[in-house]
């Protein structure tokens, strides 16, 4: 960061603001931050795109994350939670023990057994079911948490929670976070880099924006469908590109000297050249066309169905982005027919959840695969998660509500350990029961394979000092290497 900390501010973290010694750090202490709403756009620029605020608090094990948002909500108990006993009582009324007494969760409910048949995959006997194939091959590769709990059956709630920490919104994503705190590898390149296959989930674009961030660490959107980026494609010829943003230096350097605060404008500035590098560079990491033939069928970018080649063509690119420097990336599901999320089965599960497979499971598995074999796997974090998972009963024959109270998800590289489960459910699925995690562990677990100590990382809004754990989160240990 350019600008010197003010002083009592906790060096570590620019966020962190201690006594106001300037009209600016008064305007952001007084009235909640209100004052300083104005400068907003400029105070976003303070960071260095390339460099990030925050030092590594210790020797990271990964460099980049890259998250793979199963939208809607995977049933669990169909896909890594192997309940042998669901299966046996599959059609019977659904009574679970509550308080040392058993109850009927509702008497027109059955319990509902998996749609598919589970083996044991790998070396290390991890339970996988059929409808994942092609993960399934990875099992050894794969981290499965099976004792996941969020706070609300709803889906804008618990995605906002996945991605923010927060169920109600208005607060940062879990990549402008590491945008904002390590940010990018690479100055010509964003931090963070959502691609987008046509469906925003529940909770909006709040899922991916920076909020009281600088508005550099949010997510640069590139689509799968048409042009991937908007307004990439400079208008000008070079020499007047280079007169116009010579132009707006002159500009913001005399702004600067009005205001007196050169720091922020001179970001400001570093913001206009980095927009202009990255259209000649962005276009270029998103076109896979030099790609060899082994590799596009690796990933299934030739696919007949629509669907099916633009989710593993964003595959493709996510690899190609870790491969130029950005530090996070995320994956979103199309949405592909009439329903509330891509993953929200309440009824059609078999029919739909074997369709999402379809489109998800081998560009997944083989990005998995391709960041392995080019030496990328050990620095990159991937994570597979949904915001929720789905109810071990059902009102029906095939379908199933939302689940919260035990769910999983499942990490790979960046120094987790594969072919593992951690935490466990009950016999039915119903409820973490052993080592039972939330998203604030997940995060700071996160953030902690990046180096980072999830208490450290901090922004001072509000009059308090806010992180992306808020108060809570644990590194989850035993899963790391």
């Amino acid at each position: 960061m350019s600008a010197e900390p003010v002083a009592g501010r906790n060096p570590m973290c620019p966020g962190h603001a201690g006594f106001a010694s300037s009209r600016r750090d008064f305007l952001r202490a007084t009235n909640m931050g209100f004052g300083m709403l104005a400068f907003a756009g400029l105070e976003g620029m303070r960071a260095d795109a390339n460099d990030g605020v925050h030092p590594r608090d210790f020797a990271p094990k990964a460099r980049h994350v890259i998250f793979l948002f199963m939208d809607g909500g995977v049933s669990h108990v169909d896909t890594f939670d192997y309940k042998p006993e669901l299966a046996r009582r599959s059609g019977q009324q659904a009574v679970w023990a509550v308080d040392q007494k058993s109850q009927a969760i509702n008497p027109s409910r059955k319990w509902l057994g998996p749609l598919w048949k589970f083996r044991q995959r790998g070396e290390s006997g991890l339970w996988v079911s059929d409808l994942l194939p092609h993960m399934a091959q990875l099992a050894d590769e794969l981290c499965v948490i099976r004792s996941v709990t969020g706070e609300t059956p709803l889906h804008g709630a618990q995605a906002l929670l996945l991605h923010t920490g927060r169920s109600i919104g208005a607060a940062p994503s879990m990549g402008s976070w590491i945008s904002y705190g390590l940010g990018t590898e690479n100055e010509n390149l964003p931090g963070y880099v959502l691609l987008n296959n046509d469906w925003i989930p529940n909770g909006g674009f709040q899922n991916f924006a920076s909020a009281f961030l600088p508005a550099t660490s949010q997510a640069a959107l590139v689509r799968a469908r048409g042009v991937p980026v908007d307004n990439i494609v400079p208008a000008d010829p070079q020499a007047i590109q280079r007169a116009k943003l010579d132009f707006l230096r002159e500009q913001d350097t005399a702004t600067a000297d009005g205001f007196g605060d050169r720091a922020a404008i001179e970001a400001a500035i570093r913001n206009h050249e980095t927009a202009a590098r990255m259209q000649s560079l962005l276009p270029e990491v998103c076109d896979i066309s030099g790609e060899t033939r082994a590799t596009r069928e690796l990933y299934g970018v030739d696919r007949g169905n629509d669907f099916d080649k633009f989710y593993a063509l964003q595959c493709l690119r996510a690899r190609r982005m870790v491969e130029a420097g950005v530090r996070f990336v995320e994956i979103t599901c199309p949405l592909t027919h009439s329903n509330n999320a891509p993953w929200d089965q309440h009824g059609e599960l078999k029919l739909r959840h074997e369709e999402n497979a379809r489109i998800t499971d081998q560009p997944v598995a083989a990005l998995i695969r391709d960041l392995r074999a080019r030496g990328l796997l050990e620095s990159t974090l991937v994570v597979w998660a949904g915001e929720m998972g789905r109810t071990p009963h059902s009102g029906g024959t095939d379908g199933r509500d939302h689940h919260v109270s035990g769910y999983t998800i499942c990490m790979a590289g960046g120094g987790v350990r594969g072919g593992m489960t951690y935490g466990t459910t009950d016999e039915m699925g119903m409820a973490a029961v052993e080592h039972p995690v939330d998203i604030h562990d997940i995060h700071a677990t996160i953030l902690h394979q990046l180096g980072v100590d999830h208490e450290r990382l901090t922004f001072r809004f509000g009059g308090r000092d806010i992180r992306l754990t808020d108060v809570h989160g644990r590194v989850i240990r035993p899963i790391l290497t």
